[in-house]
Protein backbone atom coordinates (compact mmCIF):
# COMPACT_ATOMS: atom_id res chain seq x y z
CA UNK A 1 0.00 0.00 0.00
CA UNK A 2 1.69 3.58 -0.45
CA UNK A 3 0.15 7.18 -1.30
CA UNK A 4 -0.48 6.81 -5.20
CA UNK A 5 -3.65 5.48 -4.30
CA UNK A 6 -4.96 8.54 -2.76
CA UNK A 7 -5.59 9.37 -6.61
CA UNK A 8 -7.12 6.85 -7.78
CA UNK A 9 -11.11 7.05 -9.35
CA UNK A 10 -13.17 3.86 -10.33
CA UNK A 11 -12.62 3.82 -14.16
CA UNK A 12 -15.84 4.48 -15.58
CA UNK A 13 -17.06 2.81 -18.62
CA UNK A 14 -17.55 4.42 -21.66
CA UNK A 15 -21.28 4.97 -23.51
CA UNK A 16 -21.22 1.89 -26.09
CA UNK A 17 -23.83 1.43 -28.13
CA UNK A 18 -24.23 -1.45 -30.81
CA UNK A 19 -22.44 -0.85 -34.48
CA UNK A 20 -23.22 -2.53 -37.08
CA UNK A 21 -21.61 -6.81 -37.55
CA UNK A 22 -17.87 -6.83 -38.17
CA UNK A 23 -15.33 -9.36 -38.61
CA UNK A 24 -12.99 -10.56 -36.04
CA UNK A 25 -9.54 -9.74 -36.85
CA UNK A 26 -8.32 -13.15 -35.65
CA UNK A 27 -11.01 -15.54 -36.83
CA UNK A 28 -12.33 -13.81 -40.08
CA UNK A 29 -15.98 -14.61 -38.54
CA UNK A 30 -18.53 -11.89 -38.63
CA UNK A 31 -20.07 -11.37 -34.86
CA UNK A 32 -21.69 -7.99 -33.06
CA UNK A 33 -19.14 -5.71 -32.51
CA UNK A 34 -20.24 -3.81 -29.01
CA UNK A 35 -17.63 -1.09 -29.38
CA UNK A 36 -15.75 0.51 -32.28
CA UNK A 37 -11.84 0.84 -32.59
CA UNK A 38 -12.12 4.38 -31.51
CA UNK A 39 -14.14 3.49 -28.50
CA UNK A 40 -11.38 0.61 -27.55
CA UNK A 41 -8.65 3.49 -27.63
CA UNK A 42 -10.78 5.56 -25.78
CA UNK A 43 -11.17 3.17 -22.83
CA UNK A 44 -7.70 2.51 -23.07
CA UNK A 45 -6.50 5.32 -22.80
CA UNK A 46 -9.01 6.47 -20.04
CA UNK A 47 -7.61 3.33 -18.10
CA UNK A 48 -4.16 3.91 -18.35
CA UNK A 49 -3.28 6.86 -16.21
CA UNK A 50 -5.29 5.30 -13.12
CA UNK A 51 -3.46 2.31 -13.66
CA UNK A 52 -0.22 3.64 -13.72
CA UNK A 53 -1.27 5.61 -10.49
CA UNK A 54 -2.29 2.59 -8.50
CA UNK A 55 1.38 0.71 -9.07
CA UNK A 56 3.33 3.26 -10.34
CA UNK A 57 6.15 2.13 -13.43
CA UNK A 58 9.18 0.25 -12.72
CA UNK A 59 11.85 2.58 -13.60
CA UNK A 60 14.59 0.80 -15.59
CA UNK A 61 15.35 1.98 -19.15
CA UNK A 62 16.84 -1.21 -20.05
CA UNK A 63 13.64 -3.11 -19.57
CA UNK A 64 11.44 -0.26 -20.81
CA UNK A 65 13.19 -0.63 -24.06
CA UNK A 66 13.08 -4.07 -24.60
CA UNK A 67 9.64 -5.07 -23.63
CA UNK A 68 9.07 -1.86 -26.40
CA UNK A 69 11.05 -3.25 -29.11
CA UNK A 70 9.87 -7.05 -28.56
CA UNK A 71 6.36 -5.37 -28.88
CA UNK A 72 6.10 -3.44 -31.61
CA UNK A 73 8.12 -6.16 -33.30
CA UNK A 74 5.19 -8.45 -32.37
CA UNK A 75 2.69 -5.78 -32.90
CA UNK A 76 3.51 -5.48 -36.90
CA UNK A 77 3.05 -9.34 -37.63
CA UNK A 78 -0.53 -9.70 -35.21
CA UNK A 79 -3.96 -9.29 -36.70
CA UNK A 80 -4.07 -5.59 -35.87
CA UNK A 81 -1.01 -4.43 -36.34
CA UNK A 82 -2.53 -0.59 -37.12
CA UNK A 83 -3.07 -0.28 -33.59
CA UNK A 84 -1.05 2.06 -31.17
CA UNK A 85 0.10 -0.52 -28.54
CA UNK A 86 1.95 0.76 -25.61
CA UNK A 87 4.17 -1.74 -23.13
CA UNK A 88 4.62 -0.79 -19.36
CA UNK A 89 6.33 -2.37 -16.65
CA UNK A 90 4.45 -1.81 -13.36
CA UNK A 91 6.12 -1.85 -9.61
CA UNK A 92 4.28 -4.63 -8.08
CA UNK A 93 5.70 -7.68 -6.66
CA UNK A 94 2.45 -9.56 -7.57
CA UNK A 95 3.35 -11.93 -11.17
CA UNK A 96 0.61 -10.96 -13.61
CA UNK A 97 0.50 -9.80 -16.77
CA UNK A 98 -2.84 -7.92 -18.38
CA UNK A 99 -4.17 -6.35 -21.32
CA UNK A 100 -6.63 -3.35 -21.54
CA UNK A 101 -8.50 -2.33 -24.80
CA UNK A 102 -6.60 0.23 -26.98
CA UNK A 103 -3.41 -1.78 -27.46
CA UNK A 104 -2.00 -1.22 -23.64
CA UNK A 105 -0.27 -4.12 -22.35
CA UNK A 106 0.81 -4.56 -18.76
CA UNK A 107 3.75 -6.33 -16.94
CA UNK A 108 4.57 -6.03 -13.57
CA UNK A 109 8.35 -6.78 -12.20
CA UNK A 110 6.70 -9.38 -10.06
CA UNK A 111 6.11 -11.68 -13.22
CA UNK A 112 9.21 -10.08 -15.40
CA UNK A 113 11.78 -11.42 -12.52
CA UNK A 114 10.44 -15.14 -12.89
CA UNK A 115 11.05 -15.25 -16.54
CA UNK A 116 14.69 -17.13 -17.56
CA UNK A 117 14.37 -16.24 -20.72
CA UNK A 118 13.18 -14.17 -23.92
CA UNK A 119 11.16 -16.94 -25.37
CA UNK A 120 9.21 -17.12 -22.05
CA UNK A 121 8.45 -13.38 -22.31
CA UNK A 122 7.67 -13.16 -25.88
CA UNK A 123 4.98 -15.96 -25.32
CA UNK A 124 3.57 -13.91 -22.46
CA UNK A 125 3.54 -10.88 -24.75
CA UNK A 126 1.76 -12.78 -27.56
CA UNK A 127 -1.13 -14.02 -25.41
CA UNK A 128 -1.84 -10.53 -24.07
CA UNK A 129 -1.49 -9.27 -27.53
CA UNK A 130 -3.89 -12.02 -28.60
CA UNK A 131 -6.26 -10.74 -25.85
CA UNK A 132 -6.13 -7.32 -27.87
CA UNK A 133 -6.07 -8.29 -31.23
CA UNK A 134 -9.13 -11.01 -31.05
CA UNK A 135 -11.57 -8.02 -29.25
CA UNK A 136 -11.89 -10.30 -26.37
CA UNK A 137 -12.73 -7.48 -24.22
CA UNK A 138 -15.00 -6.25 -26.41
CA UNK A 139 -16.76 -9.32 -26.24
CA UNK A 140 -16.55 -9.31 -22.57
CA UNK A 141 -16.79 -5.56 -21.36
CA UNK A 142 -20.58 -5.60 -20.56
CA UNK A 143 -20.57 -8.36 -18.08
CA UNK A 144 -16.99 -8.83 -16.80
CA UNK A 145 -15.82 -5.57 -15.71
CA UNK A 146 -15.44 -6.77 -12.31
CA UNK A 147 -13.77 -4.68 -9.34
CA UNK A 148 -10.11 -5.95 -8.31
CA UNK A 149 -10.31 -6.28 -4.64
CA UNK A 150 -7.42 -8.34 -4.32
CA UNK A 151 -8.85 -10.55 -2.17
CA UNK A 152 -6.42 -14.04 -1.19
CA UNK A 153 -6.04 -16.79 -3.22
CA UNK A 154 -7.02 -19.98 -0.97
CA UNK A 155 -9.37 -18.20 1.11
CA UNK A 156 -13.26 -18.05 0.94
CA UNK A 157 -14.15 -14.63 2.22
CA UNK A 158 -17.87 -14.49 2.10
CA UNK A 159 -19.56 -12.85 -0.69
CA UNK A 160 -21.02 -10.63 1.69
CA UNK A 161 -17.91 -8.76 2.67
CA UNK A 162 -16.74 -8.31 -1.42
CA UNK A 163 -19.79 -6.46 -1.17
CA UNK A 164 -19.00 -4.34 1.67
CA UNK A 165 -15.56 -3.99 0.49
CA UNK A 166 -16.78 -2.50 -2.93
CA UNK A 167 -18.42 -0.54 -1.24
CA UNK A 168 -16.19 0.73 1.09
CA UNK A 169 -13.58 1.46 -1.04
CA UNK A 170 -15.62 3.83 -3.92
CA UNK A 171 -13.35 5.91 -5.25
CA UNK A 172 -10.12 3.59 -4.72
CA UNK A 173 -10.84 0.56 -6.89
CA UNK A 174 -9.35 -0.44 -10.35
CA UNK A 175 -11.36 -2.79 -12.58
CA UNK A 176 -10.06 -4.98 -14.93
CA UNK A 177 -11.62 -7.59 -17.60
CA UNK A 178 -11.76 -10.97 -16.74
CA UNK A 179 -11.95 -13.54 -19.55
CA UNK A 180 -13.17 -16.79 -20.33
CA UNK A 181 -11.64 -20.19 -20.97
CA UNK A 182 -12.17 -20.14 -24.44
CA UNK A 183 -10.76 -16.83 -24.88
CA UNK A 184 -7.42 -17.49 -22.79
CA UNK A 185 -7.01 -20.23 -24.96
CA UNK A 186 -7.60 -18.44 -27.98
CA UNK A 187 -4.77 -16.27 -26.41
CA UNK A 188 -2.26 -18.98 -25.50
CA UNK A 189 -2.36 -20.13 -29.44
CA UNK A 190 -1.69 -16.09 -30.68
CA UNK A 191 0.50 -16.25 -28.01
CA UNK A 192 2.42 -19.50 -29.95
CA UNK A 193 1.81 -18.20 -33.27
CA UNK A 194 3.24 -14.36 -32.51
CA UNK A 195 6.19 -15.39 -30.73
CA UNK A 196 7.15 -18.08 -33.28
CA UNK A 197 6.90 -15.52 -35.95
CA UNK A 198 9.62 -13.35 -34.60
CA UNK A 199 11.97 -15.90 -34.09
CA UNK A 200 11.21 -17.48 -30.86
CA UNK A 201 10.82 -20.74 -29.61
CA UNK A 202 7.32 -21.09 -28.43
CA UNK A 203 8.45 -24.56 -26.47
CA UNK A 204 10.13 -22.04 -23.60
CA UNK A 205 6.54 -20.44 -22.62
CA UNK A 206 5.50 -24.36 -22.26
CA UNK A 207 7.60 -24.40 -19.66
CA UNK A 208 6.68 -21.54 -18.01
CA UNK A 209 3.27 -22.69 -17.47
CA UNK A 210 5.25 -25.47 -15.19
CA UNK A 211 6.41 -22.07 -13.20
CA UNK A 212 2.90 -21.06 -12.41
CA UNK A 213 1.86 -24.56 -11.50
CA UNK A 214 4.48 -24.83 -8.90
CA UNK A 215 3.46 -20.93 -8.09
CA UNK A 216 -0.06 -22.05 -7.51
CA UNK A 217 1.36 -25.19 -5.46
CA UNK A 218 3.34 -22.66 -3.35
CA UNK A 219 0.99 -21.62 -0.44
CA UNK A 220 1.43 -17.91 0.41
CA UNK A 221 2.01 -16.79 -3.46
CA UNK A 222 0.30 -14.09 -5.63
CA UNK A 223 -0.88 -15.77 -8.58
CA UNK A 224 -1.30 -13.85 -11.67
CA UNK A 225 -4.73 -12.86 -13.02
CA UNK A 226 -4.49 -14.77 -15.81
CA UNK A 227 -4.13 -18.12 -14.57
CA UNK A 228 -7.55 -18.41 -12.90
CA UNK A 229 -9.85 -18.95 -15.44
CA UNK A 230 -7.15 -20.78 -17.92
CA UNK A 231 -7.36 -24.42 -18.34
CA UNK A 232 -5.30 -26.98 -16.19
CA UNK A 233 -1.58 -25.48 -16.30
CA UNK A 234 -0.46 -29.25 -16.94
CA UNK A 235 -2.86 -29.03 -19.89
CA UNK A 236 -1.72 -26.05 -21.22
CA UNK A 237 1.93 -27.11 -21.52
CA UNK A 238 0.84 -30.37 -23.14
CA UNK A 239 -1.11 -28.13 -25.89
CA UNK A 240 1.34 -25.32 -26.36
CA UNK A 241 4.24 -27.89 -26.92
CA UNK A 242 1.83 -29.26 -29.84
CA UNK A 243 1.25 -25.94 -31.11
CA UNK A 244 4.99 -24.95 -31.21
CA UNK A 245 5.84 -27.97 -33.15
CA UNK A 246 3.39 -26.84 -35.58
CA UNK A 247 4.53 -23.42 -36.03
CA UNK A 248 8.45 -24.61 -36.24
CA UNK A 249 7.43 -26.60 -39.19
CA UNK A 250 5.89 -23.62 -40.63
CA UNK A 251 9.50 -21.54 -39.44
CA UNK A 252 12.10 -23.71 -38.80
CA UNK A 253 14.32 -20.84 -37.85
CA UNK A 254 12.41 -19.62 -35.26
CA UNK A 255 14.82 -21.27 -31.96
CA UNK A 256 15.86 -18.70 -30.21
CA UNK A 257 15.65 -18.21 -26.26
CA UNK A 258 17.95 -15.77 -25.22
CA UNK A 259 18.51 -16.61 -21.58
CA UNK A 260 21.58 -14.91 -20.44
CA UNK A 261 20.69 -12.04 -22.43
CA UNK A 262 17.98 -11.64 -20.59
CA UNK A 263 19.11 -12.61 -16.85
CA UNK A 264 21.71 -9.98 -17.82
CA UNK A 265 19.03 -7.63 -18.63
CA UNK A 266 17.10 -8.32 -14.97
CA UNK A 267 20.42 -8.46 -12.92
CA UNK A 268 19.01 -6.37 -9.46
CA UNK A 269 15.81 -6.02 -9.85
CA UNK A 270 13.76 -5.74 -6.69
CA UNK A 271 12.04 -9.07 -6.09
CA UNK A 272 8.89 -9.13 -3.34
CA UNK A 273 7.52 -6.18 -1.90
CA UNK A 274 9.89 -3.02 -2.22
CA UNK A 275 10.22 -2.79 1.67
CA UNK A 276 9.06 1.58 1.15
CA UNK A 277 5.41 0.48 0.06
CA UNK A 278 4.86 -1.55 3.38
CA UNK A 279 6.35 -4.97 4.04
CA UNK A 280 5.49 -7.30 7.36
CA UNK A 281 8.53 -8.71 9.49
CA UNK A 282 8.20 -9.43 13.04
CA UNK A 283 4.33 -10.41 12.87
CA UNK A 284 3.54 -7.07 12.47
CA UNK A 285 2.94 -4.81 8.98
CA UNK A 286 5.66 -1.76 8.63
CA UNK A 287 5.56 1.05 6.59
CA UNK A 288 8.87 3.11 6.45
CA UNK A 289 7.44 6.17 4.17
CA UNK A 290 4.10 6.62 5.86
CA UNK A 291 5.83 5.85 9.41
CA UNK A 292 3.48 3.71 10.95
CA UNK A 293 3.11 0.12 12.18
CA UNK A 294 0.62 -2.29 13.34
CA UNK A 295 0.28 -6.24 14.09
CA UNK A 296 -1.16 -8.71 12.35
CA UNK A 297 -3.07 -11.91 14.21
CA UNK A 298 -1.26 -15.27 13.91
CA UNK A 299 -2.31 -17.36 11.46
CA UNK A 300 -3.93 -14.64 9.37
CA UNK A 301 -3.25 -14.17 5.90
CA UNK A 302 -2.27 -10.51 4.50
CA UNK A 303 -1.95 -9.23 1.56
CA UNK A 304 -0.52 -5.79 0.62
CA UNK A 305 -2.42 -4.42 -2.52
CA UNK A 306 -2.12 -0.95 -4.12
CA UNK A 307 -5.56 0.31 -3.07
CA UNK A 308 -5.67 -1.09 0.54
CA UNK A 309 -3.86 -4.01 2.89
CA UNK A 310 -6.23 -6.87 3.88
CA UNK A 311 -6.20 -9.80 6.16
CA UNK A 312 -8.16 -12.84 6.84
CA UNK A 313 -8.15 -16.07 8.51
CA UNK A 314 -8.17 -19.27 5.89
CA UNK A 315 -11.82 -20.06 6.86
CA UNK A 316 -12.78 -16.99 5.80
CA UNK A 317 -15.41 -15.78 8.28
CA UNK A 318 -13.86 -12.62 8.83
CA UNK A 319 -12.19 -9.91 6.93
CA UNK A 320 -10.18 -7.16 8.02
CA UNK A 321 -9.09 -3.38 6.00
CA UNK A 322 -6.66 -1.03 6.23
CA UNK A 323 -6.81 2.03 3.45
CA UNK A 324 -7.07 5.59 3.39
CA UNK A 325 -10.20 7.98 3.92
CA UNK A 326 -10.11 11.08 1.35
CA UNK A 327 -11.86 12.90 3.99
CA UNK A 328 -10.06 15.76 6.29
CA UNK A 329 -10.99 14.48 9.56
CA UNK A 330 -12.07 11.50 11.01
CA UNK A 331 -15.31 12.30 11.60
CA UNK A 332 -16.06 13.23 7.92
CA UNK A 333 -14.60 9.55 6.88
CA UNK A 334 -16.54 8.05 9.49
CA UNK A 335 -19.90 9.71 8.23
CA UNK A 336 -18.99 9.12 4.28
CA UNK A 337 -18.65 5.61 4.96
CA UNK A 338 -22.33 5.30 6.51
CA UNK A 339 -23.88 7.13 3.75
CA UNK A 340 -21.56 5.09 1.02
CA UNK A 341 -22.49 1.58 2.30
CA UNK A 342 -25.83 2.14 3.59
CA UNK A 343 -24.91 1.44 7.18
CA UNK A 344 -26.73 1.16 10.64
CA UNK A 345 -25.08 2.38 13.18
CA UNK A 346 -25.41 1.14 16.13
CA UNK A 347 -22.38 2.72 18.27
CA UNK A 348 -20.17 6.05 17.68
CA UNK A 349 -17.65 6.86 20.05
CA UNK A 350 -14.86 9.66 19.59
CA UNK A 351 -11.37 8.87 21.66
CA UNK A 352 -7.74 8.60 20.99
CA UNK A 353 -5.49 5.67 19.54
CA UNK A 354 -1.74 6.61 21.26
CA UNK A 355 -2.80 9.90 21.11
CA UNK A 356 -4.10 9.78 17.77
CA UNK A 357 -7.71 11.54 17.08
CA UNK A 358 -9.87 8.52 16.61
CA UNK A 359 -13.72 7.56 15.52
CA UNK A 360 -14.77 4.39 16.58
CA UNK A 361 -17.54 3.16 14.66
CA UNK A 362 -20.04 -0.08 15.22
CA UNK A 363 -22.39 -0.56 12.46
CA UNK A 364 -24.57 -3.56 10.70
CA UNK A 365 -24.81 -3.76 6.98
CA UNK A 366 -28.53 -5.42 5.42
CA UNK A 367 -26.69 -8.16 2.59
CA UNK A 368 -30.01 -8.85 0.51
CA UNK A 369 -29.80 -12.56 -0.85
CA UNK A 370 -28.73 -12.40 -4.62
CA UNK A 371 -27.14 -14.80 -7.16
CA UNK A 372 -27.55 -17.99 -5.17
CA UNK A 373 -25.95 -16.23 -1.80
CA UNK A 374 -28.06 -16.36 1.04
CA UNK A 375 -28.87 -12.84 2.78
CA UNK A 376 -27.67 -11.75 6.24
CA UNK A 377 -26.60 -8.91 8.43
CA UNK A 378 -22.64 -8.05 8.24
CA UNK A 379 -20.89 -6.62 11.99
CA UNK A 380 -17.94 -4.31 11.39
CA UNK A 381 -16.01 -2.36 13.24
CA UNK A 382 -14.57 0.49 12.20
CA UNK A 383 -11.46 2.71 13.36
CA UNK A 384 -10.97 6.53 11.53
CA UNK A 385 -7.33 7.60 12.69
CA UNK A 386 -5.68 10.44 12.32
CA UNK A 387 -2.30 10.52 11.54
CA UNK A 388 -0.06 13.45 10.30
CA UNK A 389 -1.61 14.34 6.88
CA UNK A 390 -3.62 11.48 6.55
CA UNK A 391 -6.85 9.64 7.96
CA UNK A 392 -6.16 5.72 7.96
CA UNK A 393 -9.16 3.43 8.34
CA UNK A 394 -9.82 0.21 9.69
CA UNK A 395 -12.69 -2.15 9.35
CA UNK A 396 -12.87 -5.52 10.72
CA UNK A 397 -15.90 -7.23 9.58
CA UNK A 398 -17.41 -10.75 10.33
CA UNK A 399 -21.46 -11.91 9.76
CA UNK A 400 -23.39 -10.90 12.81
CA UNK A 401 -23.71 -14.04 14.76
CA UNK A 402 -19.97 -14.58 14.68
CA UNK A 403 -18.80 -11.23 15.13
CA UNK A 404 -18.20 -11.64 18.84
CA UNK A 405 -15.23 -14.78 18.17
CA UNK A 406 -13.54 -11.52 16.29
CA UNK A 407 -14.10 -8.55 18.01
CA UNK A 408 -11.14 -8.84 20.51
CA UNK A 409 -8.76 -9.53 17.78
CA UNK A 410 -10.24 -6.47 15.55
CA UNK A 411 -9.20 -4.01 18.79
CA UNK A 412 -5.67 -5.55 19.23
CA UNK A 413 -4.73 -4.92 15.83
CA UNK A 414 -6.79 -1.44 15.25
CA UNK A 415 -5.49 -0.22 19.18
CA UNK A 416 -2.00 -0.92 18.18
CA UNK A 417 -1.77 1.17 15.11
CA UNK A 418 1.49 3.43 15.92
CA UNK A 419 4.18 5.45 14.67
CA UNK A 420 7.60 3.60 13.00
CA UNK A 421 10.08 4.31 15.03
CA UNK A 422 12.49 1.49 14.39
CA UNK A 423 15.38 2.48 12.24
CA UNK A 424 16.00 -0.82 11.24
CA UNK A 425 13.16 -1.25 9.72
CA UNK A 426 12.54 2.63 8.36
CA UNK A 427 16.07 1.63 6.47
CA UNK A 428 15.24 -1.76 5.02
CA UNK A 429 16.65 -2.27 1.41
CA UNK A 430 14.86 -4.37 -0.74
CA UNK A 431 15.72 -8.11 -1.89
CA UNK A 432 16.97 -7.97 -5.99
CA UNK A 433 18.15 -10.40 -7.83
CA UNK A 434 21.46 -11.00 -8.51
CA UNK A 435 23.09 -13.19 -11.42
CA UNK A 436 26.09 -15.27 -10.66
CA UNK A 437 27.93 -17.83 -12.49
CA UNK A 438 28.69 -21.14 -11.95
CA UNK A 439 32.32 -22.50 -11.27
CA UNK A 440 31.55 -25.98 -9.96
CA UNK A 441 29.04 -28.10 -11.67
CA UNK A 442 26.74 -30.12 -9.59
CA UNK A 443 22.71 -30.44 -8.61
CA UNK A 444 21.16 -26.95 -7.99
CA UNK A 445 20.84 -26.99 -4.05
CA UNK A 446 24.20 -27.72 -3.54
CA UNK A 447 24.97 -24.71 -6.18
CA UNK A 448 22.84 -22.16 -4.08
CA UNK A 449 24.59 -23.48 -1.33
CA UNK A 450 27.53 -22.31 -2.67
CA UNK A 451 26.84 -19.12 -3.37
CA UNK A 452 25.53 -18.65 0.53
CA UNK A 453 21.72 -19.16 -0.25
CA UNK A 454 19.78 -20.45 2.68
CA UNK A 455 17.92 -23.15 3.31
CA UNK A 456 14.89 -21.12 3.42
CA UNK A 457 15.03 -19.83 0.10
CA UNK A 458 16.37 -22.95 -1.99
CA UNK A 459 12.77 -23.72 -3.16
CA UNK A 460 11.97 -20.31 -3.95
CA UNK A 461 14.76 -20.13 -5.79
CA UNK A 462 14.59 -23.64 -7.45
CA UNK A 463 10.66 -22.20 -8.71
CA UNK A 464 12.26 -18.27 -9.47
CA UNK A 465 15.20 -20.31 -12.27
CA UNK A 466 12.67 -22.66 -13.65
CA UNK A 467 14.35 -25.54 -12.35
CA UNK A 468 14.52 -28.61 -9.72
CA UNK A 469 16.57 -28.66 -6.44
CA UNK A 470 17.82 -31.99 -7.76
CA UNK A 471 18.84 -30.61 -11.47
CA UNK A 472 22.26 -31.22 -12.12
CA UNK A 473 23.82 -27.69 -13.04
CA UNK A 474 27.10 -27.00 -15.82
CA UNK A 475 29.77 -24.82 -14.71
CA UNK A 476 29.26 -21.52 -16.54
CA UNK A 477 25.32 -21.42 -16.11
CA UNK A 478 23.70 -18.13 -15.04
CA UNK A 479 21.36 -18.57 -12.26
CA UNK A 480 19.35 -15.68 -9.76
CA UNK A 481 19.92 -15.65 -6.38
CA UNK A 482 18.85 -12.76 -3.71
CA UNK A 483 20.81 -10.16 -2.73
CA UNK A 484 20.30 -6.88 -0.61
CA UNK A 485 23.43 -4.91 -2.13
CA UNK A 486 22.92 -2.20 -5.09
CA UNK A 487 24.54 -3.03 -8.45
Amino acid sequence: MNTRFLVLLFIISLPFSLTDCARNPVTGKKEVALMSQAQEQALGDQSDPQIVAAYGLYEDQKIQQFINQKGIQMAQVSHRPELKYTFKVLDSPVINAFALPGGYVYFTRGIMAHFNNEAEFAGVLGHEIGHITARHSVKQHTSQLLGNLGLFAGVIVSPAFRQFAEQASQGLGLMFLKFGRNHETESDQLGVEYSTKIGYDAHEMAGFFETLNRLQAKAGVSLPDFLSTHPNPADRETKVHTLADEWQTKYPQSKRVNRDLYLKMIDGMIYGDDPKQGFVEDGKFNHPELLFEFPIPNNWQLQNAPTMVQMAPQDGNALMQFTLSQEQTPGAAANKLVQDAGLQVIERQNTQINGFPTVVLLTDQIVEAQNGQAGGTNRILSYFIQYGNFIYVFHGMSAQENFNNYVGTFKSTMTKFNKLTDQDKINKKPTRIKVVRVQQPGNLKDVLKDFGVSSNDLEELAIVNGMQLADQIQSGTHLKVFTQEVN
